[in-house]
């Protein structure tokens, strides 16, 4: 039978994780190789510069540029707070003197008497990273950062938006193909994740907002939802930016799809425990898939399994595969056909390809690039 090699998504019940976490600028490193740390514990800080205040004094004070370094009242490197008197004319006989007041706090960095300009730097901006993993730092780079490794369930998502939460893990289906809405969005259900069966509605995600849930995990999502949700038709980009008060992550597909079995009754058997999500997606070069991780805090189980990329299977024919790109991205189906032969493309290339049956029994030829294997 004719078979061919792809990735899929990891779905492992123990596997070992390192994640580098690395500050943006230099800074300071807060924990020493060895030592045990919670996914929120901060492992490092650093500063940022403070937003820049430009302050045409020239103007504002209607005096010559020259002359307003005598005008100010504070100096290069003093400190001013917002509302303080930060420079005064001279006024004529000492008389109708006209004075300005900081808009903001922040430093004198600059008083050109050139231009007139005084260049006010507001307060420094604090960058903290936090572990995100519950485990152990292995590794530490001074002044950068540190590398955490930890043994837990580990689900790969297809698709995400939103960055990094933390929660503990609440089921909200009763089985792998219950839709998520509302009414399963509970009040006792703020900062956790909440895990649903089949397609997540947008009724379930605005409501997730209202009440301050962490994140939310489902089978599938409709594209219309998604894009209601975020208030733009996502394009081809790298997710996990966005600043909505929620991760969302689907883990097969967009429509109206049930989670993988072995997917739900993982998480259902984790539930109550402290878990590490990330909604961050880049599908193509550098893929990124969005995942959660439940630390096993030492449980037995089945030996670790190396999970830092996708284990590659045998695509043959039969296969249960997801499409991955356009125009069919996220529908689901069997290989139906493995042509040996490249074949033309829409675009006027030649790659190899295969055919897929979609449930909807419609069947689709697309690059065997644009598949990955749904691992059992």
């Amino acid at each position: 039978m004719a078979h061919a090699y792809t990735p899929g998504l990891k779905v492992s019940a123990r596997a070992s994780l390192r994640r580098h976490r690395v500050l943006p600028i230099p800074g300071e490193v807060l924990v020493a190789a060895g030592q045990r740390v919670g996914a929120r514990e901060v492992v490092a800080q650093t500063f940022m510069a403070g937003e820049v205040t430009p302050l045409n004094l020239a103007n504002l004070l209607s005096v010559p540029p020259g002359e307003v370094p005598e005008c100010m009242l504070k100096r290069e490197g003093e400190t001013v707070r917002s509302g303080e008197p930060l420079a005064r004319t001279k006024g004529v006989f000492g008389l109708f003197k006209s004075q300005y007041h900081s808009p903001a706090a922040g430093t004198i960095e600059s008083i050109s008497p050139v231009t007139g300009q005084v260049m006010l730097r507001g307060e420094p901006i604090p960058v903290r990273v936090l572990a995100y993993l519950a485990g152990q730092v292995v590794e530490v780079w001074p002044g950068e950062g540190c590398a955490i490794e930890t043994e837990a369930a580990f689900v790969q998502g297809i698709f995400g938006v939103g960055g990094e939460a933390f929660g503990r893990l609440r089921i909200a289906s009763q089985a792998r193909d219950e839709p998520l809405g509302a009414g399963h969005i509970r009040e006792d259900m703020a900062d956790c994740i909440v895990v649903g069966g089949g397609r997540v509605g947008l009724d379930a995600i605005r409501a997730a907002q209202q009440r301050r849930v962490a994140a939310l995990v489902a089978g599938g999502i409709d594209d219309l939802d998604l894009a209601a949700f975020l208030g733009y038709d996502l394009g081809v980009a790298i997710t996990g930016s966005e600043q909505l008060g929620l991760t969302v992550i689907v883990t097969e597909g967009f429509g109206d799809i049930a989670m993988a079995e072995r997917t739900f009754a993982l998480l259902s058997a984790r539930e109550g425990a402290e878990a590490s999500v990330n909604g961050a997606t880049q599908i193509r070069a550098g893929v990124i898939r969005p995942e959660i991780i439940v630390p096993l805090a030492g449980a037995a189980g089945e030996p670790a399994a190396g999970a830092g990329a996708p284990a590659a299977g045998i695509l043959e024919i039969g296969a249960p595969v997801r499409i991955i790109g356009d125009p069919h991205f996220g529908l689901i189906g069997q290989v139906s056909a493995l042509p040996a032969d490249p074949q033309a493309l829409e675009s006027g290339s030649r790659a190899r390809v295969l055919e897929v049956a979609l449930r909807s029994g419609l069947r689709v030829v697309v690059p065997r690039a644009n598949v990955e294997l749904i691992e059992e």
